[in-house]
């Protein structure tokens, strides 16, 4: 079983774009990062389908190995659920746990994915009852959580981390902070919840300020230490006053980026129908002894079938693809007409967003 959304790769890659906090100074950049994304989703794609390939084949070691790159490369929830059913027929128990669990927090609200859910959640729960489980909760965000010496994520962590059953350490560090650790004893199948608390490091706290009271000297002048001037502060230099910017381009660039993204997810659940028909389809006739390679006259048209629908499957895929690199793009090109600093009277300069079969970027046209 399958889901082909590798699509979601670029548009979580837009996403992180968009969060760039100097986005004017990061642009000339765009098009290698562009280049490297669309490169790793390929990649990704690549390795995704081979470990699909080899799962049905029974090959899970090497299935695991192929989705395992696919996952570094691209971590998406369909990753994630095939990587866990892995795991599973591996009986790698906690692993499975782990990624099938990151599945379901991500599942999407699709038909095509919904038969799916309820074999990922049944292999989730025997896996879970074979391994313990270690909530943790830090006080401050951002702070790295290390279990048995091996980083997990960052706090607040997403779900619960799934461990052998036995005694573990859990820690917590945050630069300016000191460490803070737990040790708990989980039993199989059980849960032990961990709340760390980091205080400043002493080293990070405020340093007092000397001050002269009642006009007399600071301390330092009090022992015959010299004083060091400080130059008199200097008025700011007046900013220009802000000028009124439309919202009507970043209104009509969000829509069209939700309408790509609608268009994406239609064509995806549209493709990955397609997909699992051809799959089934292609299984039936190898159970049935039959071939496509020079069929016999009673799987010609199982085999052309299978071939319209993974012909089907593909080009609904590139559309998918190329929808959600066009929602991207023009959800960058409203942020850079938002963030973008205004222009001189005398400069003009406007930011369109130019969408192909290959990817997608920006084009900024203007006189200076």
């Amino acid at each position: 079983m399958k889901m082909n959304c590798r699509p979601f790769a670029v548009l979580l890659t837009a996403a992180t774009v968009i969060a760039a906090p100097d986005i004017a100074a990061a642009q000339p950049a765009a098009p290698q990062e562009a280049a490297a994304n669309a490169d790793a989703a390929k990649r990704a794609d690549a390795s995704y389908r081979r470990g699909l390939r080899l799962y049905s084949d029974g090959k899970y070691v090497e299935a695991e190995s192929e989705l395992q790159s696919a996952w570094e490369l691209n971590p998406t929830f369909d990753v994630a659920y095939n990587l866990g059913n892995t795991k599973y027929q591996l009986k790698k128990h906690k692993e499975a746990a782990q990624y099938l669990s990151h599945a379901l927090r991500r599942w999407p609200l699709m038909k095509a994915a919904a038969k799916l859910k309820p074999t990922a959640e049944k292999r989730l729960a025997e896996s879970r009852a074979q391994v313990g489980a270690v909530t943790v909760k830090v006080s401050v965000a951002g702070a790295e959580v290390v279990v048995d010496g091996k980083a997990v994520g960052k706090a607040p962590l997403e779900g619960e981390v799934f461990v052998e059953a036995g005694e573990h350490r859990v820690e917590a560090r945050l630069e300016g902070y000191a460490p803070a650790s737990q040790t708990v004893k989980v039993a199989k199948g059980g849960t032990a919840e961990v709340a760390l608390a980091l205080a400043k490091s002493e080293a990070h706290e405020a340093m007092p300020v000397a001050k002269a009271v009642d006009g007399g000297s600071a301390p330092g002048a009090a022992t015959g230490a010299p004083v060091a001037e400080m130059p008199p502060a200097l008025p700011a230099e007046p900013g220009p006053e802000p000028q009124k910017r439309s919202w009507v381009p970043v209104i009509a660039l969000g829509a069209a980026s939700v309408v790509g993204l609608g268009v994406g997810i239609g064509t995806t659940v549209a493709s990955n129908a397609a997909s699992d028909e051809a799959h089934k389809q292609s299984a039936a006739i190898i159970q049935g002894r039959g071939q496509c390679v020079k069929p016999e006259s009673a799987w010609v048209g199982p085999c052309e079938q299978v071939r319209s629908d993974a012909t089907r499957a593909d080009t609904l895929g590139n559309v998918a693809r190329v929808a959600f690199i066009a929602s991207g793009a023009f959800a960058i090109a409203a942020a850079t007409y938002v963030l973008w600093p205004k222009a001189k009277r005398s400069e003009s300069a406007v930011a369109l967003p130019v969408v192909h079969s290959d990817g997608a970027g920006i084009a900024v046209m203007g006189a200076w």
